[in-house]
């Protein structure tokens, strides 16, 4: 009873930002990602008899606090599904993701974890079915279990049976690059769930973005299927920027950015105007992505690196859904 899944991150072009129900992670609104072939979670499950509780290592290092009791109670989750609650697992996870600083790391390592624990536990899912499992690991990471462009829709049901994510753009539609932008590699002072239920609570901004969503949606999907680069990365910058003015307006106010956060964005803008056609997104952590296509990667690779307080430059192509090693 052992199997092992790699799963690759994903960068939300229309922003997951809030949820309805805390438990099993639905959220207040649907939301569109791209997979990224740059970043990715590689997950070995086993289920032994002779354990008494889970054990989880990430990068070979012992798990325990936080991170521990989310994998242990997702287990519980898979274990229910399988119809045996007595049997524990030996989970390690190798990440090629910074963990906590805004790249989705939760994303590639619950989808990853729901792929390979399912099918160590022989239970034989669909992508949507997987999808729906995983939601509740992790929000984001229910777009994980595809490649290429996903939509994950939000559902109206109180128990989450319709809030799943759906491939919208197969990976080789289109030959989109994202050069993520590293600042900082260390942990959030705010989580993305802390983040989420205060500006949920108290922004009084949040109800004007969430407005915003179904045109943004509509638009986005109409501009990756007839590969209008303009058009799709206008609308990401935007919405992007319309997350984060939420947290401005939280009580207490809070916010990712840092300095050098700020500077890349100007970057970006600057590399617009001289004629190099470039967006930003930004999830909740100070690192930026910045979406260009391939002809113009040596020249953003070059001017991302060369901006003061940037310690690396990631480029990814689009990548690939679930697969099973």
């Amino acid at each position: 009873m052992k199997a092992t899944a790699r799963a690759h991150t994903n960068i939300a072009l229309i922003k997951y930002w809030g949820k309805r129900n805390e438990q099993i992670i639905l959220p207040t609104n649907s939301s569109l990602s791209l997979t990224l072939d740059g970043f990715y979670t590689t997950t070995t499950v086993e289920f032994k008899e002779e354990l008494a509780k889970d054990t989880f290592y990430l990068n070979d290092e012992p798990v325990k606090g936080e991170q521990y009791s989310r994998v242990a109670k997702f287990l519980n989750l898979i274990r229910r599904t399988a119809g045996n609650e007595q049997l524990y697992a030996e989970v390690r996870s190798i990440n090629e993701v910074p963990t906590a600083a805004g790249f989705a790391s939760s994303a590639s390592g619950f989808a990853a974890l729901a792929a390979a624990g399912t099918k160590a536990a022989g239970v034989d899912m669909s992508n949507q079915e997987l999808s729906k499992l995983t939601r509740q690991g992790s929000g984001s990471a229910c777009r994980s279990i595809f490649g290429g462009f996903a939509e994950w829709r939000m559902g109206n049901r109180a128990d989450g049976s319709d809030s799943h994510a759906v491939q919208v753009a197969p990976q080789d539609h289109w030959d989109i690059r994202v050069a993520a932008v590293v600042l900082n590699e260390t942990m959030k002072e705010v989580s993305s769930r802390e983040g989420m239920k205060r500006t949920v609570d108290t922004s009084p901004f949040y109800s004007g973005w969430i407005d915003s969503i179904p045109n943004d949606l509509k638009e986005i999907k109409a501009g990756i299927s007839v590969r209008d680069f303009e058009k799709v990365g206008q609308i990401a910058e935007a919405n992007c920027l319309k997350m984060h003015a939420t947290t401005l307006g939280a009580n207490p106010p809070f916010t990712y950015w840092l300095d050098t956060t700020m500077t890349v964005m100007q970057t970006v803008r600057e590399m617009r105007k001289s004629g190099i056609p470039a967006y930003f997104t930004i999830d909740a952590g100070p690192n930026v992505k910045v979406l260009y296509l391939p002809q113009y990667e040596e020249k953003i690779q070059q001017i991302l690196s060369d901006i003061e307080g940037v310690t690396d430059v990631r480029l990814s192509k689009v990548g690939q859904g679930i697969t099973y090693l």
